[in-house]
Parts: structure tokens; sequence; C-alpha cells
């Protein structure tokens, strides 16, 4: 393989299979590493592009090289329990740790895969930063809210009373 546009791998990490080109960015359940280090992944399952190479299990000689770009918390996940006419009802939740992952480069047999881009890696102290900003941004006064002036309600035609209907109530009357 060439440095080719629409090169891919699979690579296979936690135990779920990621299908990454170079310069792509994927999230992955935590992996150990800093922000900004460097870690390879040598269970590739298949490279992909003009050539097609498939492992038995893996490609020898292949191997995904990432960067760490952040370290955190994925969105919360509810799980509603309910068994009815029991009055059961269990409500858990939890988020995921997770790592994403910039891939740098991908070694085929035949030569390496680098990435156009760089990876967008985020410490601790600008994710601090952030937080920071996105809090004085919150407890900013706002701009003052105009008062909206509301047009009366027009008034209806007949009087406020009783309407008249002209299909009145059937009565009952009483046959003696």
């Amino acid at each position: 393989m060439s440095s080719e546009s629409n090169a891919y791998a699979v690579v296979k990490t936690s135990g779920r299979q990621y299908r990454v080109s170079a310069g792509d960015s994927f999230s992955v359940e935590k992996i150990g590493g800093e922000p900004g280090s460097k870690l390879e992944i040598k269970e590739v399952l298949m490279l992909g592009g003009d050539q097609t190479v498939l492992g038995a299990p893996y490609v020898a000689g292949a191997a995904v090289t990432c960067v760490v770009e952040q370290q955190y918390r994925g969105t919360k996940v509810l799980v509603f329990k309910k068994k009815r006419r029991n009055n059961y009802k269990k409500m858990q939740g939890h988020r995921s740790e997770l790592t994403r992952l910039f891939v740098s480069e991908i070694v085929t047999p035949s030569g390496v895969i680098k990435a156009q881009g760089k990876p967008h890696v985020l410490d601790a102290a600008q994710l601090k930063k952030i937080a920071e900003q996105k809090v004085a941004k919150a407890a900013a006064p706002k701009g003052e809210v105009k008062a909206r002036v509301l047009a009366p309600k027009k008034k209806a035609a007949k009087t406020a009373g009783v309407s008249k209907s002209k299909n009145k109530p059937k009565t009952k009357t009483k046959k003696s």
C-alpha cells in the first residue's frame, strides 16, 4: 500500500473493532495514557484501500500508531427496569470512561501512511480553562429583556352574557 487517501485499517481494541484511516479521531473505552502520549495498536485485523489484506487473525507487520487526544466521560446512559403489576421500578445510570485517539500513521507491510493533520490534544490545564470560561459566561448578566406590550384582546361581537342557541335542550315531560 502506498500513501492513499482511501486506505484504512480495521483494528481491535477493548474487545471492539474500529475502521480507521490516517488522520481520523475515534473514541474507545478508557486506555491508560496522558494526553499527547503515543500508543501503538498491533491488533490489525484488515487493511483496505486499493488492495485488501486480511489477517489470520492479525495482519503480520501492520500496526496503527495513535496519539491520545483526551481522557473524558461519555454521555449518561439511563437504564430503566419495570415489571408491570408488581409495583417494581428501578432506575440506574452510568457514564463510561472514554479515550479519544487520533490516528497519526498506519504501518503496513508495504509502507507507512501518515496523517495530513495534527492531533487536537486537550490537557488538564486547557480543559480547566475552558470550564472556567463556560462558568464565567453563564454567570455574566445578560442584556435587559425588553418588556413586550400585549395588544388588548378583541371583545366578542356578542355581549359577554349567555349566548342564545337555536337548539334548545330537550326536556322530559312526564305523562300522567
